[in-house]
């Protein structure tokens, strides 16, 4: 049989069949011979591929849909990013409340600890800013997706003024076969989770279950609820019909491999697919999509919020109603500027303390409970942030009228 018959075999089954199937043979794998760095490549080489080939997908294809984009998408846009920051700041009132009805508390050594140095929500948005206007090739490579957008519409716009006909059928041409070739890493997908969940099961014992249980309990939680209650209820509520079928598809489709990668800039290609194949307008995604893993960040919300009311609690500080609905905003806020990267929601955590006076020591304290824990909260983080992008962008297409989302039989 040759190779190409042998690609189409694999193809004809179900994606998530493979990707279930990998889950269980990694997880084998991982308690008969744990420790192998054989198994660990595939799942390094599968997340390097699409990070790597993510930032170039992103340029061209916002790129191509600029510059040949026909009127009527700025409604759709602005739709969407509401949504986006709708969402977060509502994940993030839902932490917050949810970490006062149930507070939960952390060792933290505060033996000698200095006010530290306060960050500021100011600084940050400015930072934001500023790192948007670098040289398009060094957003590219490391990769800056708000730059990387700028410039490609910019780039985009600059085509349709001078009407560079050929560049612009260049462009889609070259489009399409990155788009090819994301499609082949990702149908080789199942392998490279099974190497993910071996690394993850064999270098991860559950201790953390019993150190940190209760911070692990109210983090997946609160993202939960977010999941399968809020969001839900803000798709119902602009779609008017039944948003669960939408929002299965949209979770089969794209957390379960953002469960895994932990990283939504690497799950754009996968998201990108995944609107491809729901039938999605190519020119509205194609920036949705890069977007949304920038600034829709449901699950860093939550962790901001969560992390820093548990250090609140510990240091059995008193909290007003104001200074927690700041909390909320900056919060979200802060979500927006969280890099689409393993464990990006925590670098946010001293802004969040600052509100409350709580230096740098202990932040640093917080982050690393984070990384120690993130093998549940990022992986669950990132599948949120990550699907919700596909989400609210087939939301948007829906209440304009552009697209047809799944409805309930």
């Amino acid at each position: 049989m040759k190779i190409g018959e042998l690609y189409e075999k694999w193809n004809s089954i179900s994606l998530i069949i493979r990707i279930i199937a990998g889950i269980l043979v990694g997880l084998v794998l991982a308690l008969i011979v744990p420790g192998s760095d054989v198994v660990t490549i595939f799942g390094t080489v599968f997340v390097g591929a699409l990070k790597a080939i993510a930032p170039i997908l992103v340029m061209f294809l916002v790129v191509s849909s600029i510059s040949q984009s026909k009127a009527g998408l700025g409604s759709r846009f602005k739709l969407v990013i509401a949504l986006y920051i709708l969402s977060t700041i509502i994940a993030a009132t839902v932490a917050t409340a949810l970490s006062f009805v149930f507070p939960v508390t952390v060792f933290l050594d505060t033996t000698g600890v200095s006010g530290g140095e306060a960050v500021g929500l100011g600084d940050l948005i400015m930072n934001i800013i500023t790192g948007i206007m670098i040289n398009p090739v060094h957003a590219i490579l490391e990769p800056n997706y708000l730059s990387i957008i700028f410039w490609a519409v910019f780039f985009g716009l600059a085509m349709k003024v001078v009407k560079a006909d050929l560049l612009v059928r260049a462009c889609d041409e070259f489009s399409r076969i990155i788009t090819k070739v994301v499609t082949v890493i990702i149908s080789f997908a199942p392998f490279g989770i099974m190497g993910l969940v071996y690394d993850a099961v064999s270098t991860n014992g559950m201790d953390i279950f019993v150190d940190y249980g209760s911070l692990i309990l109210l983090l997946v939680g609160a993202m939960l609820i977010v999941l399968f209650v809020t969001n839900p209820v803000i798709g119902a509520v602009f779609m008017r019909r039944n948003p669960y079928p939408l929002l299965l598809q949209c979770l089969r489709g794209s957390a379960v491999t953002a469960f895994f990668t932990r990283s939504s800039a690497a799950n754009i290609p996968v998201n990108m697919e995944l609107c491809e194949r729901m039938g999605l307008d190519r020119e509205f995604y194609s920036v949705s999509i890069p977007l949304g893993a920038t600034i829709n960040m449901n699950g860093a919300a939550i962790t901001i919020s969560v992390m820093t009311l548990a250090a609140v609690h510990t240091l059995g500080m008193e909290v007003s109603f104001g200074t927690a609905a700041l909390l909320c905003v900056v919060a979200a806020l802060g979500a927006c500027g969280a890099s689409g990267i393993t464990g990006g929601s925590l670098f946010l955590i001293p802004m969040a303390c600052a509100l409350f006076g709580i230096g740098g020591d202990i932040s640093a304290q917080l982050i690393a409970i984070g990384f120690i824990i993130g093998v549940i909260q990022d992986s669950l983080e990132t599948a949120i942030n990550s699907s919700m992008d596909v989400y609210f962008t087939a939301i948007a297409e829906t209440v304009e009228g552009a697209a047809v989302v799944p409805e309930a039989s």
